[in-house]
């Protein structure tokens, strides 16, 4: 097992090197601001599902690495363009590029690094299904960003509506790491497709994860203000169970709808949606996800990467930030 998890640190050390290699630009005053954001941070964790991935059917690391700084890239921009609707702070505990520079240059870095994206895709001329998949995922994630937004404050949502978002903001493109990492090296279907549904359940898994811990984490842990969501009107899981089974549902929807509300409100929500099991809901629901998501592990090949997807899936469940 040490040995693969060297490996992937390998790769992921080479795709850093890369990152700032196709970030760079004359302008440099843009190289600075794209610098900073891949000096910000973060798990890398769409690259590193990509180099698992790969190693179920001949790999080679040429083949998926511009895969993996695209991927890399089309979640950054998604990241930077967020930041700017959320009008958000801080991320991963450090200053957004929205805070440092504004809402107006942050839209347009996030755009460039977006067609970034687009010429190391472009090198896979050859394979159209990478080009065709993470198109149609990108249309996708902007649908899911619009749905959030438009639904915001809106306590009559749904399990459905909810998990209609996530699979857009999240799954799709996790899931699309998976299943591509191992297509550009050749694989066939009976390799490629469960790694693409195991990407799926725990891209679910991940994201609701992520809104249970904007309720619960510790901030330092988090890097970011708790109760984001609530402040922005975004209607979590854990809310959606609340608002159906809490005692104190009329109260909870009052301050859900609120567009102002003050940090006892915040803590006030917080306190029914755990009250009513709503935080609880959502870890059952996580568990679900995890398991199914390593059910479909075992269709693949007993190899080392396989054993660390296995891991991650853990760490997915179990994570604290």
């Amino acid at each position: 097992m040490l040995g693969i998890f060297n490996e992937i640190k390998s790769d992921l050390q080479v795709l850093d090197k890369k990152l700032q290699k196709v970030v760079s630009a004359e302008d440099l005053f843009l190289s600075q601001m794209a610098s900073y954001l891949l000096k910000a941070g973060g798990k890398r964790l769409r690259p590193a599902f990509a180099f698992l991935s790969a190693r179920f059917y001949n790999y080679k690391l040429e083949n998926v690495l511009p895969l993996a700084v695209a991927l890399e890239l089309i979640h950054m921009a998604s990241l930077v363009h967020d930041d700017v609707v959320d009008a958000a702070a801080t991320r991963r505990g450090v200053p957004t590029v929205r805070a440092k520079w504004g809402n107006r240059m942050s839209m347009h870095v996030g755009d460039w690094i977006f067609a970034k994206s687009l010429m190391m895709i472009s090198e896979y001329e050859k394979i159209p299904m990478v080009a065709k998949t993470l198109s149609q995922i990108s249309v996708k994630m902007c649908e899911g960003e619009i749905q959030q937004i438009s639904s915001a404050y809106k306590v009559e949502q749904t399990i459905k509506d909810y998990f209609y978002r996530i699979e857009r903001k999240t799954a799709l493109l996790i899931s699309a790491s998976c299943q591509l990492g191992a297509v550009v090296c050749g694989a066939p279907e009976a390799i490629h497709l469960p790694l693409k549904r195991f990407g799926y359940k725990i891209g679910i898994a991940f994201q609701i994860v992520d809104d249970v811990l904007d309720l619960s984490a510790d901030q330092k842990e988090l890097g970011k203000p708790v109760g984001g969501d609530l402040r922005q009107g975004i209607i979590t899981l854990p809310m959606i169970y609340a608002l159906k089974n809490s005692a104190y549902r009329e109260r909870l929807s009052v301050i859900i709808q609120k567009h102002s509300k003050s940090e006892e409100e915040i803590q006030e929500a917080i306190s029914l949606i755990s009250k009513s099991g709503g935080i609880d809901y959502a870890n059952s629901v996580v568990d679900r996800y995890v398991t199914r998501a390593k059910e479909e592990l075992e269709h693949l090949p007993n190899i080392p990467a396989r054993d660390v997807l296995y891991e991650i899936a853990d760490f997915v469940k179990n994570r604290k930030f």
